[in-house]
């Protein structure tokens, strides 16, 4: 394949993974300025544990917030491990941040604190982290491994946020997306090509 063949590609791979993140993180202050609009109405989608009713919310728990500032905190980290984890393939994304959002919704559902409402993407912010984290190691592959380096530079001190340290802060979302983030760089990771077996006689 010619080199500018291989170089317009991977352009159009950054450009796509920026314009996803970019509308994502628009979609998030969107739909904040529509719940602020509505007297907090989309609140109500946050999840509410161990209750049958609120499981469809486990889905939008992880695209809406309370307030700006919560919207604020999650915009950058979100902005920056996103991009790092769909420039390769927007598939994979896709896939990836789906096993995040379900399985860090599930274990808010399971383990929060009862009559607590749990909204915010700062479950997929843990589960990216920890998704990039092993990528690497999970695929074998140096440039991935770099990046997860380079992440854990970044914002290894998120881990803290796994901790029960803060009772307004909704530990479980990041203790469980991390863990949404590790499963998915498993299921998701790089299969060797089947080889078909040649014989000479």
């Amino acid at each position: 394949m010619p080199n500018g063949t291989v170089r317009s590609g991977g352009r159009e791979r950054v450009k796509a993974a920026a314009v996803v993140m970019l509308a994502w993180v628009a979609l998030l202050w969107l739909l904040e300025a529509v719940d602020v609009a509505s007297g907090n109405a989309l609140d109500t989608y946050g999840i509410t544990p161990r209750d049958v009713g609120e499981l469809p919310d486990v889905i939008p728990a992880s695209f809406l917030h309370f307030g700006f500032d919560h919207v604020a905190a999650n915009t950058l980290p979100l902005l920056v491990l996103g991009f790092l984890a769909a420039v390769r393939d927007l598939r994979r994304f896709a896939g990836v941040v789906a096993v995040i959002v379900v399985t860090g919704g599930l274990g808010v559902w399971l383990t929060a604190p009862a009559y607590s409402t749990t909204a915010g993407a700062s479950v997929v912010v843990f589960g990216l982290f920890g998704y990039l984290l092993v990528r690497g190691f999970v695929d074998r592959r140096p440039v991935d491994i770099a990046v997860g380096a380079l992440v854990a530079l970044l914002y290894g001190s998120i881990l803290w946020g796994v901790l029960p340290t803060n009772g307004a802060v909704s530990w479980q979302g990041h203790l469980f997306g991390l863990m949404g983030g590790v499963l998915a760089a498993f299921l998701f990771r790089d299969r060797p090509e089947p080889r078909a077996d040649r014989f000479t006689v």
